[in-house]
């Protein structure tokens, strides 16, 4: 039973590693397509494409291999491990450790960042911030949305200075958005994904187009109304003053002036933004209607992922 349980177990990272490295290939091509769009993408998309290689890769181990082979495969008999087989799985722990390490050194970083501000703060009350709110006294203007399990809104001396209430409750609500949208657990998934492609400049093209496109739905998130637009577009003008914009990307972090162009944001907030309901809709019937051709499918999948693997065992060098 153990050299059955080990042998799946190679198998299933092997499977992990190819499918890995196939998606990512997929991908690259989608995000070129993509770019070439005259209508901006949402952050679900660009979040979607830069997680589809971790993923679908991880899904389809846990879904489609795993039971495969518990269902199809002899206990008894199983075959010897092959060199090409073993080197496969052992780069496929690689990739997942990168994974794991990426995701605790930004926490850590996180935390760390936190923990400094923290150490020069005082409670701030705010009218409707649903969580706990910090007046920071340093001197860089960060107003931030921090942790992921236990939110926390930090604004800094210069920013409480520089804006007025109105656009200080247009900044809020704008961090309201990110805690919404579980924008800093995005952050942390997207640093934290096991896959082949996190150093390469197609990576970290998705997250920076993830980041700009998250800010835009944050705005529109704290920009109801005319008045609220105008005064959180005003904060935006004011605070990107004080600083270049930062992209804390590798930090499970979401800051008011944090990624994406400040004057496209701007002149968002100053036009009237479409609504998206109708893409939104569609997207959920055409997911009700593939749903039971995939429950129709499951078990011919399995019994043809078995095959290929016994095809792909037998035919390794």
């Amino acid at each position: 039973m153990s050299a059955f349980l080990l042998h799946g177990t190679t198998l299933a990272l092997a499977w992990f590693l190819v499918l890995n490295a196939a998606v990512t290939a997929a991908v690259a091509l989608l995000t070129i397509r993509l770019a070439r769009r005259q209508r901006p993408a949402s952050p679900g998309h660009w979040l979607a494409l830069r997680l589809a290689p971790a993923a679908l890769s991880i899904a389809f181990v846990a879904i489609v291999f795993l039971p495969s082979y518990w269902q199809f495969e002899p206990r008894e008999g199983v075959e010897g491990f092959d060199l090409t087989l073993t080197a496969l799985a052992v780069l496929a722990l690689a990739v997942i450790g990168s994974g794991v390490a990426r995701g605790v050194a930004a926490w850590r970083n996180a935390a760390r960042r936190t923990a400094q501000w923290m150490r020069a703060s005082r409670p701030l009350a705010l009218d409707d911030a649903a969580m706990p709110a910090f007046a920071v006294d340093a001197d860089a203007p960060v107003m931030a949305l921090v942790g992921v399990l236990r939110p926390r809104l930090l604004i800094t001396r210069p920013v409480l200075e520089t804006l007025t209430r109105e656009e200080l409750q247009a900044g809020v609500a704008h961090e309201l958005g990110h805690w919404r949208a579980w924008d800093n657990l995005k952050r942390l998934a997207m640093r934290a994904a096991p896959d082949m492609w996190f150093a390469t400049g197609a990576a970290r093209s998705l997250e920076r187009q993830w980041a700009a496109a998250s800010e835009h739905a944050a705005d529109r998130g704290a920009g109801a109304g005319e008045r609220e637009r105008c005064a959180l577009a005003s904060a935006l003008v004011k605070v990107a003053r004080l600083t270049p914009p930062t992209v804390l990307l590798n930090e499970p972090i979401s800051a008011l002036v944090d990624g994406g162009d400040i004057t496209a944001r701007v002149q968002r907030l100053l036009d009237d933004a479409p609504s998206d309901a109708g893409r939104r809709s569609s997207r959920w019937l055409a997911i009700a209607l593939a749903a039971p051709v995939l429950v129709l499918a499951y078990a011919p999948l399995l019994r043809l992922v078995h095959a290929v693997t016994e095809l792909l065992v037998n035919s390794l060098p």
